[in-house]
């Protein structure tokens, strides 16, 4: 996990996702948390990025 994707995690979580796992139920999910909650994205942004999904194609 880079620096870069550490602080978008932080910053902007659905973007951090959208990066690591593209367009799917990982960056929906995301979305739904970040409309209720800032934090619960945010971890749930850095598990995405940490789990070590495979890139985008």
């Amino acid at each position: 996990m880079s620096l870069l994707q550490i602080i978008l995690s932080v910053i902007l979580p659905p973007v951090a996702v959208f990066l690591k796992a593209g367009v799917g139920a990982q960056l929906l999910i995301n979305i739904v948390l970040c409309f209720f909650f800032w934090l619960p994205a945010v971890i749930h942004a850095l598990w995405v990025s940490a789990k070590g999904a495979p890139e985008p194609v």
